[in-house]
C-alpha cells in the first residue's frame, strides 16, 4: 500500500504573516506537521511531500528531514487557490517523480496542528474499512447548530433558520459537525473525479476527541501557545 502525506505551506498570510514558520512554543509551526508526518510515515511506510513556494519555508523543512524539489506554481500561491486543486499538482508530481501510484493521501494542514499519530491512526482505519468512502476529514461537534441558533438571511429579506425544524432546545437537534481543518485522508480516485472541494456524496468524518481548531487570527496563535506551554490540552501532540 502507498501512501502519500502532503504538507501544503506557501509563504503569504495575511491573517499572521508568516503563520506557517512563526514559532509556536519555541518551534516552527509547520515543525508540529513534519512531527506528526514521519510518526505515521513510520508506521505506515509512508512518504512526505512538501508544497510551497518558499526558499524559506523549504529550508525549514530540510532542517527538519524533509527534502524537495517541488515548487508550487504561483497560480497555486495565491489567495483564491483551492487546497483540492494544490494537493492534485503535488501528488502528481511526486507519482511521477517516483514513477508509482499511490493508494491513499494524507493531507495534513499547518494552522490546525492540535492532532497527534493516534487520531491519524484511527482515522485511517476508518476510511480503510469502508470500501465505498472516497474521503475523510476530522471535525469538531459544532458550536452553532443550524436547526437552533443559526441563521440566514431569507429572499423577503427577513433571517431565519438556516435549516428548518422545530426544535426548542439545541440538544434536541440533529447532531452536526464542523470541519476543523486538521487532516484530511483520500482514496487516488478521488483525484481522478471532478471534486472541487473536500465535500462529497461518499465522505467520511474522524470526530476529535480533544480540542482541535485552526489558527486564523493572531489571538488564536496567543491562545494555542499557552495551551501547549502549559500542558493544558489534554493530550500530547
Amino acid at each position: 500500500m502507498n501512501i502519500l502525506i502532503t504538507i501544503c505551506a506557501r509563504g503569504g498570510s495575511k491573517g499572521i504573516p508568516g503563520k506557517n514558520i512563526k514559532l509556536l512554543n519555541g518551534r516552527p509551526l509547520l515543525y508540529l506537521s513534519i512531527n506528526v508526518g514521519k510518526q505515521f510515515a513510520v508506521h505506515h511506510l509512508a512518504e512526505i511531500a512538501l508544497s510551497t513556494d518558499n526558499e524559506e519555508i523549504r529550508d525549514i523543512a530540510f532542517g527538519y528531514g524533509i527534502q524537495t524539489k517541488y515548487s508550487r506554481p504561483k497560480h497555486l500561491a495565491n489567495d483564491s487557490a483551492g487546497k483540492v486543486e494544490t494537493i492534485a499538482d503535488v501528488l502528481l508530481y511526486e507519482e511521477k517523480n517516483r514513477n508509482k501510484k499511490y493508494d491513499y493521501i494524507l493531507d495534513l494542514d499547518i494552522t490546525s496542528p492540535l492532532r497527534n499519530v493516534d487520531d491519524l491512526n484511527a482515522a485511517f482505519e476508518i476510511i480503510k474499512k469502508d470500501p465505498n468512502a472516497i474521503n475523510l476529514f476530522s471535525v469538531n461537534v459544532a458550536d452553532r447548530n443550524p436547526y437552533f441558533n443559526m441563521v440566514e438571511q431569507y429572499p423577503n429579506g427577513y433571517y431565519g433558520l438556516v435549516k428548518k425544524g422545530e426544535y426548542l432546545t439545541r440538544q434536541s437537534a440533529p447532531k452536526v459537525f464542523q470541519l476543523n481543518a486538521s487532516f484530511y485522508f483520500f482514496r487516488r480516485a478521488f483525484f481522478d473525479l471532478p471534486f472541487k472541494t473536500v465535500l462529497t456524496d461518499s465522505s467520511l468524518i474522524y470526530l476529535m476527541p480533544h480540542i482541535c481548531f485552526d489558527l486564523d487570527h493572531p489571538i488564536d496563535f496567543e491562545f494555542m501557545e499557552y495551551l501547549i506551554a502549559n500542558d493544558k490540552l489534554g493530550f500530547k501532540l
